[in-house]
């Protein structure tokens, strides 16, 4: 048996990873804490089953670093791993990204094969979680000045995931992953706004009014850390570039924001 192990896998990525494996007639295992296959991070009692016959591994990390290493000793099995980080993430502070740091550490220590997404802001951000709730009202306001961001779709990120685990010629490489062109966040809800038919607010908030209205929300300290880190990152523009990670791994470009925002526009979701 050979199957490859999706953690995270009712995540963004990973539903997305598991639908495309599977259309491509791969054995997968989907793993979370809710799926069929139950893994937790914090109960290392769930890992030997999650990887039992596994020999390739979608690598989504817990924002706990402390079990990670653990896990990856633990698969001695695996001749394969495909780790989702995050782009900037050597430059931002310990409150943001040590899960994916301390991941990307241990593939690379393992021995096995190892290949590292370092990506840009989803598209689906704006209509999955994070910023979706405040599109639909009317208004979103964060703290991130006019730098652009060129924000990748999950699909892509999905897809180069697919092709790392399953094909050869992707072993040792760090893809970073964005879209074609920068956005300001202020034109992406312009867009999303026309996509929509409808009147969206953007609305440029100090750090600290931020950091205000998340704690009003009831965001907990972590969280609101973490969030404040991401936007320091953010408008200090070390993201702000596209870069080629998806038209090298695939051959092809990288789906633009407008065509997201025009597809997602369809199903309502901005309504």
């Amino acid at each position: 048996m050979n199957e490859i192990l999706i953690l995270g896998a009712t995540g963004k990525t990973g539903r997305r990873v598991v639908r495309r494996l599977r259309a491509e007639g791969e054995r997968v295992r989907p793993a979370s804490r809710s799926s069929e296959v139950r893994f937790d991070w914090s109960e290392p009692a769930t890992w030997e089953n999650a990887l039992r016959g596994a020999k390739t591994v979608y690598l989504v990390a817990p924002d706990d670093p402390t079990p990670i290493r653990d896990f990856v000793e633990a698969a001695t099995d695996v001749r394969r791993f495909v780790v989702l980080s995050g782009r900037g993430l050597d430059l931002v502070g310990e409150d943001f990204g040590q899960g994916m740091a301390v991941a990307e550490r241990a593939v690379r220590d393992s021995g096995a094969e190892w290949t590292i997404l370092r990506a840009n802001n989803f598209n689906q951000n704006f209509d999955e979680d994070l910023w979706h709730a405040p599109l639909r009202a009317g208004r979103l306001a964060l703290p991130v000045g006019d730098v652009p961001e060129p924000f990748v779709d999950v699909d892509d990120v999905a897809a180069v995931a697919v092709a790392a685990l399953t094909r050869d010629g992707h072993a040792g490489l760090t893809y970073e992953l964005s879209g074609p062109r920068g956005v300001t966040f202020g034109a992406a809800v312009e867009i999303i706004a026309r996509a929509a038919g409808r009147s969206i607010e953007y609305v440029e908030l100090t750090p600290e009014a931020y950091r205000a209205e998340l704690f009003a929300e009831g965001y907990p300290q972590a969280v609101v850390d973490a969030m404040d880190a991401l936007f320091a990152l953010h408008r200090a523009g070390h993201t702000a570039e596209p870069v080629d990670g998806v038209q090298r791994a695939l051959g092809r470009p990288p789906v633009t924001f407008e065509s997201y925002a025009t597809r997602i526009a369809a199903t309502g979701a901005w309504s």
